[in-house]
């Protein structure tokens, strides 16, 4: 049936060419957010996917019957509210009874085994990240998404359709010809840690309000009266659990009803594993209790589940908790302690940092006690003092941060912060640019803490990768006034280091030897070993798989800054500024004059051979490193992933190559060997460089 056949009698038909034309277009983004947001592998740029919602938001524009509930135009169309219905949920969202440590597990798969009359090793559990958000319903109605609901007090909960509408992993429309009559999803949505720091980081900025950690951000970007603002937050939907699906699809289990969640659109967990027996989900949960920080969102434990629905069914609930599922919980991420003191760090751009010092505390299995207060507005926005009692957060590889004070029990002699006015290490005024929340130090390279970050993170692993060179021998050669630029380095003599404490002939020798080995690197490395304003790896990666050579890059004016991937205006003025300053040329001159190179090619315009596709490198490679074989594939347009899944396109499995190659052997992803590699990338690099 075409959109004109919903038309009033007196619209004015819809030319066939300009419904086909929207259709094709809604079906291209509907299919660009689902391979985004729920496969995770884009097939749109941000700019073509920009382009593609222009042409059909001028196509609605010009005919507006073209309009349907589902377009994704009209994610963000309702306007803002003067506050949320209730809703009463069909089916009440009910909390999990909690397991601490194995032998509450093994409790759990026993009674679970007693009700179903058999043992504990013959029950199926299914097991997957407690993920730590805000829960959130889900219902459809032939097909299509009708309303949203937060919790609430698991019975009522309050009616955000008009919020989740906005979020792309939300599907408008279920996916498939053939999608049930009704269906309610349950699921979280989450923050991940990098939008969460992005969000905070604006929010400073600009003086608004800061969240303490991701959970609280998703829940109030959720609660916004205005759907614009929450589509302004970078929030996912990952579903867990189907209340009700009429009719009933016929599988048999929770692991197949996330399948069919899958192919219906949804962003299920890719963690989820079915486990038969409680030391199998025991041994599930402490591996993932391992890899917690490296999952980029908040976790707080592991959901485990009886994996076959009949069962479920006979097992049923007890008072507020199903009888058949549980809950295993990590250790907290936030924990109370005092702040003894404060201390103003400089930074290699002479950002000035202060830095909390605690009484020790253990946060997330780790003992804590330093951590970052951020600038002089999160520390008046606190209004913390020295000698209160505080809130510390750690979650994944974000530093410790205070995110609370408890004012109740700030004692009487509590001191005021006071920000220094002159630099702690050169005492260089420190200056406040206009409409930025960090504070600098002036000194530039004439401080010595700057130049000392500055050569640390020039020599850094992820850098030129000077072995050897660490932050006590770099404090030792700016203190003797040996080094000032990173170029000096390479003028430094055996004589020189043999005076310092420690350096005796070998070690001399093998600085030497480093430094003349760092000499060949890589244009990212090298890009990234500039310490460009917020240029991180990915980003150098990136810089120089698009321009291809330095002077390229060099010379490239904003405009051409902004057309490479994820890098928006502010990066592109960083990346612009620095290379129009004289003294950062010549640093460049004299690096190269001292011997530093790099292979360069010009780049043609063009998909790269590898662009949208995830790999893996594991074990160990004899050829280069494992940092040199990524920097090549992100070169041909790679995403470099550090875990396998179905989405991986190929793995790559050096000597020692362990879990990784099992898991991809398992879900049959295609491995290459070194040389089959080695290979490959040369066949690609030469068909590129043509």
């Amino acid at each position: 049936m075409r959109q004109s056949d919903f038309s009033s009698p007196s619209a004015q038909p819809l030319p066939a060419a300009v419904d086909d034309q929207a259709r094709a277009l809604r079906a291209a983004l509907d299919d660009a957010n689902y391979r985004y947001y729920v496969l995770d592998e884009p097939t749109l740029t941000d700019a073509d996917y920009d382009r593609t919602l222009r042409r059909l938001q001028t196509l609605e524009a010009e005919y507006p019957a073209l309009v349907t509930p589902d377009s994704p135009t009209q994610r963000v169309g309702a306007p803002p509210a003067d506050g949320f219905a209730e809703i009463e949920h069909a089916v009440p969202m009910l909390s999990l009874a909690n397991a601490f440590d194995r032998d509450e597990v093994f409790a759990f798969a026993q009674r679970v085994a007693e009700r179903l009359e058999c043992e504990p090793d013959e029950v199926t559990f299914t097991a997957e990240p407690k993920l730590d958000g805000a829960a959130v319903s889900l219902v459809y109605e032939r097909g299509e998404l009708v309303r949203g609901a937060t919790r609430g007090d698991g019975r009522t909960g309050e009616d955000i359709t008009a919020n989740l509408r906005t979020l792309r992993s939300v599907p408008l429309a279920l996916r498939g010809d053939s999608v049930p009559a009704l269906l309610e999803v349950r699921g979280e949505v989450i923050m991940r840690h990098a939008g969460f720091e992005r969000l905070n980081a604006k929010a400073r900025e600009e003086g608004g309000k800061v969240f303490a950690n991701p959970r609280n951000a998703a829940a109030g970007s959720l609660r916004q009266l205005d759907p614009s603002v929450t589509d302004t937050r970078p929030l996912e939907f990952h579903a867990y659990q189907t209340a009700r699906i009429t009719p009933d699809s016929g599988e048999a289990s929770h692991s197949e009803r996330m399948a069919r969640l899958a192919e219906l659109g949804f962003h299920t967990s890719r963690e989820l594993e079915r486990l038969t027996g409680p030391q199998a989900v025991v041994d599930y949960c402490k591996a993932l209790g391992e890899r917690r920080d490296t999952l980029g969102f908040d976790i707080d434990g592991v959901v485990i589940k009886v994996d076959n629905l009949r069962q479920q069914r006979e097992l049923g609930f007890v008072a507020r908790a199903p009888r058949w599922a549980t809950a295993y919980k990590f250790p907290a991420q936030e924990e109370t302690t005092r702040l003894d003191d404060v201390e103003f760090q400089v930074g290699r751009t002479g950002a000035i940092t202060p830095v909390a010092r605690l009484s020790p505390v253990t946060v997330a299995g780790v003992t804590v006690s330093n951590a970052t207060l951020h600038n002089a507005d999160e520390i008046a926005r606190l209004d913390v003092r020295i000698g209160d009692t505080v809130a510390i957060r750690r979650a994944g590889d974000v530093i410790p941060q205070v995110v609370r004070v408890d004012v109740d029990k700030r004692p009487a002699d509590a001191q005021q912060i006071v920000f220094p006015e002159r630099c702690p290490v050169c005492e260089a005024e420190v200056e406040r640019p206009a409409g930025e929340a960090v504070a600098r130090c002036s000194g530039g390279l004439f401080c010595p803490a700057q130049r000392k970050e500055a050569l640390k993170h020039f020599a850094s692993r992820r850098a030129l990768d000077i072995d050897g060179l660490g932050e006590k021998l770099i404090a030792q050669l700016v203190d003797n006034d040996w080094v000032q630029t990173p170029a000096e380095l390479f003028a430094l003599t055996a004589e020189q280091l043999q005076t310092l404490p420690r350096m005796g002939e070998k070690s001399s020798q093998n600085l030497l030897d480093a430094l003349k080995a760092a000499k060949a690197t890589t244009l990212p490395r090298f890009i990234y070993a500039l310490g460009i304003r917020e240029v991180g790896e990915a980003t150098a990666a990136g810089l120089a798989a698009h321009f291809g050579t330095l002077n390229a890059l060099e010379n490239a004016d904003q405009e051409a800054l902004e057309a490479v991937d994820d890098v928006g205006p502010i990066v592109a003025a960083h990346v612009h500024t620095f290379f129009r300053q004289p003294h950062n040329r010549e640093t460049i001159q004299a690096l190269r004059a001292a011997g530093v190179h790099w292979d360069e090619q010009e780049v043609t315009a063009g998909p790269t051979p590898l662009k949208g596709q995830s790999w893996v490198l594991t074990g160990t490679l004899e050829s280069m490193t494992r940092d040199e074989g990524k920097a090549r594939l992100q070169g041909l347009g790679a995403k470099v992933a550090g875990s396998v899944s179905k989405k991986t396109a190929c793995v790559v499995a050096g000597e020692a190559a362990g879990s990784k190659l099992e898991k991809a052997e398992t879900l049959g992803v295609e491995v290459l060997d070194e040389a089959e590699f080695i290979a490959r990338l040369q066949a690609w690099e030469n068909d590129t460089s043509r």
